[in-house]
């Protein structure tokens, strides 16, 4: 009965080891799709006529792509002159002054602004919080202080923190927790996101 048993255990050990090796990469070739094929939808921008299909008669994947880091390299190169920086100026007060457009403008504007700043510090510490009661632990990321009367109503030395859900951590929770309530952690930013996306199964490695 050895026999059976053996070739049956071996074809489950061959199976999961040539899963662990294809799904991973499946997976990653979906999502470089995905994101292809969202950059790609930007060529409907562009006039039919400098389109690839218009003058060689087939799309050639991935150009929206291109066009994309194009346009955001040349808005950035634009925007860092005097001329470009008035003209940005211009669109920011206009989109302020219509409605329904101005809230959510303004309110991305500054997420973006402050996520992407060199200078700015959200999301720029690991923190470990008790979360959804006492007793329980996970991972958060520091984003800043109580402000806009917030601070008025919370104990004192209160901080900001990002609570993401496990696997998809662009869904999460804004808390106000006190800062002695925290544990800050000792890995990068990445590492975490990197924990929280595995639900825990890839656990950061120890710096060297």
């Amino acid at each position: 009965m050895s026999g059976p048993f053996y070739f049956s255990g071996a074809l489950k050990k061959y199976l999961i080891t040539g899963l662990l090796i294809w799904i991973p990469l499946i997976i990653t070739l979906w999502v470089l799709k995905v994101i292809f094929d969202a950059l790609d939808a930007s060529l409907l921008l562009v006039p039919e006529s400098f389109q690839t299909e218009h003058w060689l008669g087939v799309h050639i994947p991935g150009l929206g792509a291109i066009l994309t880091l194009v346009v955001i390299f040349l808005t950035g190169v634009l925007a860092t002159n005097f001329v470009g920086a008035q003209l940005v100026e211009f669109w920011n007060d206009v989109l302020q002054k219509i409605p329904v457009v101005n809230s959510i403008y303004s309110s991305v504007k500054q997420i973006s602004d402050t996520l992407f700043s060199s200078s700015g510090q959200a999301f720029r510490k690991a923190l470990l919080v008790q979360w959804p009661h006492p007793g329980m632990w996970t991972i958060a990321f520091l984003t800043g202080t109580p402000g806009g009367g917030v601070e008025k109503h919370v104990p004192p030395d209160c901080i900001s923190v990002y609570v993401p859900t496990t696997p998809n951590p662009t869904g999460g929770y804004f808390v106000i927790v006190r800062r002695a309530d925290v544990i800050e952690l000792d890995m990068t930013v990445d590492q975490a996101l990197k924990y929280i996306i595995s639900m825990g199964v890839v656990p950061p490695l120890p710096k060297q």
